[in-house]
């Protein structure tokens, strides 16, 4: 099922780029996956402190159709489900690296800026 809310065609790189990272939670999952390997769906809740478990489902099933994540359903009982990256999601959080470097660099900076605008 494709969100409706997801655009296409788009007009430059970064137009693509930023419709599959968009939204709160989907570099912070990126990010998850590639700081600590597979994880299973509570694991990945309890690594995103914040996160609604709609939400976190919405974004793994985008994640999935844009090839980003892979999800592994093990035969077992109680049901066993798995998420990892795939060479697309690694590609993809190496891409947003210079960008958390930035927000690294300048991170006390901006959060005062915005405690001044409130």
């Amino acid at each position: 099922m494709t969100n409706p809310a997801r655009q296409g065609p788009y007009f430059c790189g970064i137009d693509a780029a930023m419709d599959v990272v968009s939204g709160k939670w989907k570099s912070l999952i990126l990010w998850e996956l590639h700081e600590n390997g597979t994880r299973r769906f509570a694991e990945l809740r309890r690594g995103l402190p914040g996160v609604s478990e709609k939400m976190l489902v919405q974004h793994l099933r985008e994640m999935e159709e844009d090839g980003l994540v892979h999800r592994k359903v093990h035969a077992v009982v109680p049901p066993k489900v798995e998420y990892s990256l795939t060479e697309h999601g690694v590609s993809l959080n190496t891409a947003l690296e210079s960008l958390a470097q930035w927000g690294r660099e300048r991170i006390d900076r901006i959060g005062a800026e915005r405690v001044r605008a409130a």
